[in-house]
Parts: structure tokens; sequence; C-alpha cells
């Protein structure tokens, strides 16, 4: 019988997690019953999210089990199908394992079409990542021009986008972000009005007074911590706050109290909403047609880091919480027979 390599939990990891938490097991490659489709995965995606699945707690996304295999978001090639709906050769995408071949059910995948733009996009622009900040930003945030919006982690999947939304909408938009490189990209290929590199700045508070003159409408937060704190005490009257991630707190062992914040909400009336993209289920066909006309007429730009080799998705999922990646972080399995 043919083979396939999956990646299982080892154990759970106690702060940040480290490659002794990630097993490569070699198994039987599965077969597909009827209404059933097997794949082979061609792009998985690695995302900061996942680091709450490695724990043994409630959360909106159900934990993984130790000793099983990981779930990721995937973009493939059918190999073999039993539901007449697709064929192999079909693209799909869908939230399968960390595996180079795996089977669902044809109803838990979306078509792919590979020529409106490279397949790799359908995990990132145009796939989660894009309809979060999409949502995110418009529903939550609800920009107006002339308005400020800050995004933190500027210059990830999810941020890069928001901050190019919020220009089309005619916004003042200011990032942050780890690394000169990363604040140079916002500002010269993104079109960021500026951008704060917060681990080379003493005092973030008033690099955010410098950028933000006339205060902050929109504050769109993927990071928490001590960016959010310099954030809240600018906060204009009628603020939108969409919460999207804690990155800074994912591998933290018990959580740090920072500044009491609940005040600021009642002098400035402003509101703070968390998001779950989960929730947009129905709406993501209007989203990613407007992501891809805003690529066709070059008025958004995505950038991808792609790790070649399953075997490396660990290495790829560990880069995220060192800040190494700029955009969206790929891991490339297979290059596919379509």
């Amino acid at each position: 019988m043919a083979t396939t390599r999956q990646w299982h939990l080892a154990s759970r990891p106690v702060g940040e997690p480290t490659a002794e938490n990630f097993e490569l097991v070699t198994v039987d490659r599965p077969e597909p019953d009827d209404g059933e489709v097997l794949v082979e995965t061609r792009y998985q995606s690695v995302d900061p999210y996942m680091r709450g699945r490695m724990r043994d707690a409630e959360s909106y996304a159900e934990p993984w089990d130790v000793g099983e295999p990981m779930k990721a978001s995937v973009v493939g090639e059918v190999l073999e199908s039993n539901d007449e709906g697709l064929e192999a050769g079909d693209i799909v995408t869908g939230d399968l394992l960390w595996a180079e071949h795996a089977v669902a059910s044809a109803d838990e995948l979306r078509r792919v079409n590979p020529n409106l733009a490279p397949v790799s996009t359908a995990l990132g622009v145009l796939g989660m990542p894009g309809v979060t900040a999409y949502f995110g930003l418009l529903d939550v945030g609800e920009p107006k021009p002339g308005d400020t919006v800050v995004v933190s982690a500027g210059a990830g999947a999810v941020g890069s986008i928001v901050g190019q939304l919020a220009r089309i909408a005619g916004a003042h938009v200011v990032g942050t972000a780890g690394s000169d490189e990363k604040v140079n990209w916002l500002t010269d290929d993104l079109g960021f009005d500026a951008a704060i590199n917060y681990k080379e700045t003493d005092d973030l508070g008033g690099a955010l007074e410098d950028a933000c003159p006339d205060g902050i409408d929109v504050y769109f937060d993927n990071v928490g911590g001590p960016i959010t704190d310099a954030v809240w005490p600018r906060l204009n009257v009628r603020a939108r706050v969409a919460v999207c991630g804690q990155i800074s707190q994912y591998n933290a062992t018990e959580v740090p109290t920072g500044p009491r914040k609940l005040a600021t909400l009642i002098e400035k009336r402003a509101r703070v909403e968390g998001l779950l993209v989960s929730d947009y289920e129905g709406r993501w066909g209007e989203a990613l047609e407007r992501l891809a006309g805003f690529i066709d007429s070059d008025e958004l730009e995505y950038r991808e880091e792609v790790v070649d080799g399953f075997e490396n998705a660990p290495d790829a999922f560990l880069g995220l919480f060192e800040g190494e990646n700029i955009g969206k972080q790929l891991v490339k399995v297979a290059d596919g027979s379509a």
C-alpha cells in the first residue's frame, strides 16, 4: 500500500513551542469512501492561532490531541474522487491535516480557480487571512475617509491586507512591525502613511503621537500587549477596535496584567469587538470577489514567504513567533501534476 507522511502533536508545549512538540509519522495513504476525495497537498498554511490548538484548553478552535495529526488550511490537487461534484485534477482548499495526502468530504472543500491567481493565494490574500482582514476592517472597524487607522503586525498576512484596504478606503494608515525591512515594505511598497519599528522604539507612545497627530479612529489589533497599551490612550471619541489576534500573549505561561483599559472606553465612548472569520462563512464570495478585483487593478499587493519541504513545516510554524515572515507564511509540500 502507498504511504504518506503526517505531522503529529508529540507533546503539549509549555511556553514557546519547540521542535520536540512535533513528530513526523509515516502512515498508509488513506482511500476515499463514497462522497469523499483524496487530496494531495500542494501548500500548507501555518498560522499563529494554531498555538492555541496545542493547549488542552477550551477555545474557539478545538484543541489537537497528543499523538494525533494536526490540522491546517491546505490547497491541493484531487487525486481520486468518489463524489460527482469533483474530479481528479481539480484544485481545492479546505481544513485538512498536516499531511502530504488527506481524505475529505467534498462538501468540506472549496474549488480553487488556478487561472485567477497562483493557487497559493487561496491560503493568503484570497483565503482566510484576506477574508479576515476584509470583514475585520470593513465590518468591525468601519473606516471612513480621513480616519486614522492603526494596525499592529502590519507586515503580517492579515495586517498587510488591513492596511491596504484602509488606504483604499481613504484613511491615514499607520502600521507597527518588528524590523526596518518590514517598515520599509509597508511605507515604500504598500502605501502606508507611516510605520513604526516597535523593537527599535524607546517611546512607543511618542512614536504613535508623531504618526497619528489627530488620534486613532480605528485600531486593528493582531498583537496585544505593550503595543495595545500604547494605542489605548490615543483612541478618539467613537473609536472602533477590532481584536483579531493576541500573538504577544500566545506563549505566556501566566497572563500579564497591563494598564486598566475600561475607563478609557467610558471617556471615549469607544467600541471594542472581537472577530472570528468563521462568523462570515456565508459571505466569503463577496470578500474574495472584491479582493481579487483590488489585486487585478494593482490596488492591493501581497507577499508570500514559502518554506520548501513538508519536513520543514514545524520550522515554518515556529518562525511565526520570532517574527521571521513578511506577509503570508506557507509550506510548499508538492508541485502537483495538474
